[in-house]
């Protein structure tokens, strides 16, 4: 496959404007899914207002550290960190157990999962990935998210605004890609940020009923950041054997972020950069299950904001380290930024999961020589069985054991152990023979 053609690098360093222009957009990229995530699980825990925005306050530093060192010493890949959703599951299916045990779970899962790494375990995983694989995962992370996204849309704070909602959304993604079009320079590389910025002006004015200070609490302006932590490590087997099978998935999900991003880059030593990616994934999970908060991962997504920007330095991520962690001290702002329109946010997400899917594409059929019909079905039936799993309704997922619901209730996760049979199992004689 022929190396995407980029404005910036690996390794280039943008002129300082610019980059910090590029840091926020990453900035504003990250925290949505780190607000969204977050307020679920802390609406698990607490009922308190204070509490909950000190759970994200440890989230937002869990995921400045997180990237920061994996830009620094780990992948070193324009990776973006947040929230685990597959961790989510587990911590769901764990309420009727203690809290300590849920996220010493997670601590223990965490070293498990960075010793496999540095033991070069997952460096061999690497030949299971083809460009194949790699376009599917691509493609499935739109897919799968696309249910959370009609949520974000469709379910508004404010009573009877769906159909307006969705011709919002729909009028303010066509309108970024017509500015994607026509702008150039440093406005369409962060095209991103002035659209939140933007369509959230824009949302008041349509629907002023809107209230902006949804989460509206008496927070102070700055608050120490560790003040709640009481962690007591607690054991309990059948909470942990959940969990191990949750960090099953994550490590899945890690490894196919890191390879999407190394194949539509190509910026080499992908095995060491698999390794250290996920033994630094690891140790931030181990640093989130002793702050109490839920374990972080590399997005995906990732790639859809490099193929829509043409920019993939790796030093853009670091102004976003440093907003993240300076915002992990302002519990105020916290509270505000938790109230950008959801419907905002859903849309942000169409545009960028709509050029990974380009991308996804780009990988599958600039890999080979001509395009097989068996091909198709090994994209297409993890495609299919993805998405559905991702609609399927609450009440259907509590019904699986705990033991699978983390595997066979996550979309995610079926697409790509369907991919990985549909590729080396199910076509492996046909492709040999196809030489492609």
């Amino acid at each position: 496959m022929a190396k995407m053609k980029l404005k910036y690098n690996l390794n280039d360093t943008p002129p300082f404007l610019e980059l910090l222009l590029l840091g926020l957009q990453w900035l504003a990229i990250a925290i949505p899914t780190i607000i969204i995530l977050g307020k679920v699980v802390a609406g698990l825990h607490f009922d308190n207002p204070i509490d909950q925005i000190n759970y994200l306050q440890k989230l937002f530093f869990v995921a400045a550290i997180s990237i920061f060192i994996q830009v620094i010493w780990g992948h070193q890949l324009p990776l973006i960190m947040g929230p685990a959703a597959v961790l989510l599951v587990g911590i769901v299916s764990s309420q009727s157990s203690n809290v300590n045990s849920v996220y010493s779970s997670i601590i223990i899962g965490g070293i498990i999962l960075t010793v496999l790494s540095i033991t070069g375990l997952f460096g061999y995983l690497k030949r299971l990935f083809t460009p194949r694989v790699v376009a599917t995962i691509l493609i499935m992370i739109a897919f799968t998210l696309t249910p959370m996204i009609m949520n974000l849309i469709i379910n508004s704070a404010v009573q009877g605004t769906s159909f307006i909602n969705l011709c919002f959304a729909l009028i303010l993604v066509i309108g970024m890609f017509v500015a994607n079009k026509f702008l150039i320079g440093i406005w369409k590389s962060t095209l991103i940020i002035w659209s939140i910025i933007v369509g959230s002006l824009l949302y008041v004015f349509i629907v002023p009923q809107y209230q902006l200070l949804e989460f509206n609490t008496n927070v102070g302006i700055i608050s120490p950041l560790f003040e709640s932590i009481n962690f007591d490590f607690n054991f309990e087997p059948g909470v942990l054997i959940s969990f191990l099978v949750c960090f099953l998935a994550l490590a899945i999900n890690d490894l196919g972020s890191i390879q999407s991003v190394g194949e539509l880059i190509k910026p080499g030593s992908i095995p060491k950069r698999i390794t250290r990616g996920i033994a630094f994934t690891g140790l931030s999970n181990v640093l989130s299950g002793f702050l109490g908060v839920i374990g972080p991962v590399n997005f995906s997504l990732s790639t859809g904001v490099i193929a829509s920007t043409g920019i993939a330095s790796r030093f853009t991520l670091i102004p976003t380290c440093f907003g993240l962690l300076i915002i992990s001290f302002l519990p105020g702002v916290i509270a505000l930024i938790g109230n950008i329109p959801s419907v905002v946010v859903g849309t942000i997400l169409i545009y960028i999961l709509c050029s990974q899917i380009s991308a996804g594409l780009l990988v599958a059929f600039n890999s080979i020589n001509k395009f097989y019909f068996e091909y198709g079905l090994i994209i297409g039936l993890p495609l299919m069985l993805s998405t559905i799993i991702s609609f399927l309704p609450v009440e259907t997922l509590t019904t699986f054991p705990p033991l699978v619901r983390p595997i066979i209730g996550n979309g995610f996760v079926v697409g790509i152990l369907t991919v990985l049979i549909m590729e080396h199992i199910i076509f492996k004689e046909k492709k040999a023979n196809q030489n492609s």
